[in-house]
C-alpha cells in the first residue's frame, strides 16, 4: 500500500513553497516589485503603455492603418524606455532569478521521481530502464 496520499504531497507542496518564499531569490523580487510601484517615471510610462495599448485596439478595429502604425511606434518607443529604467530591469532580473529557482525545484522533483521508480523497479539508472522495461525487451529474453 502507498505510503503517501495526494494530500500529504500538496501539504508538502506547500511548505516547500513557504521555503521558496523565503530566499534571496523572493526578497530580491519583492524589493525590486516595490521599487516599481514607488517610481514615479515607471508608472507614468506604463500608465502611457496602457492608454497607447488601448488605443491600438481601436485603431485595429476600425482599420486605421497608418495611425495604427504610428501608435505602435509609439509604443515601441515607450516600452524601449520602461526596459532602459534600473528599476525596471532589475525588477525582469528578479523575475528571472525567481523563475530559474521554480524551475530548478520542478527538475528536481522530476528526476528524483523518475530515478526512484527505475531503482524501485530493479531497474538500470544509467540507461534510463525500468525493470520491467529490461525483462521485457528482446536482448534479454532466452531460449
Amino acid at each position: 500500500m502507498a505510503k503517501y496520499t495526494k494530500d500529504d504531497i500538496v501539504a508538502r507542496a506547500k511548505e516547500l513553497a513557504r521555503m521558496i518564499a523565503d530566499t534571496e531569490e523572493v526578497e530580491f523580487f519583492k524589493r525590486a516589485e516595490a521599487q516599481i510601484n514607488e517610481n514615479e517615471k515607471v508608472r507614468f510610462t506604463i500608465s502611457s503603455i496602457k492608454g497607447l495599448q488601448k488605443q491600438a485596439v481601436n485603431l485595429q478595429h476600425f482599420g486605421k492603418k497608418e495611425a495604427l502604425k504610428k501608435t505602435e511606434d509609439k509604443l515601441e518607443a515607450l516600452q524601449d524606455e520602461l526596459d532602459q529604467i534600473p528599476v525596471v530591469q532589475e525588477f525582469k532580473q528578479s523575475q528571472i532569478e525567481v523563475n530559474e529557482l521554480l524551475q530548478l525545484v520542478a527538475a528536481a522533483i522530476s528526476n528524483t521521481v523518475t530515478d526512484e521508480i527505475i531503482i524501485s523497479t530493479g531497474g538500470d539508472l544509467l540507461a534510463g530502464e525500468t525493470g520491467s522495461a529490461i525483462k521485457n525487451s528482446d536482448c534479454s529474453h532466452h531460449h
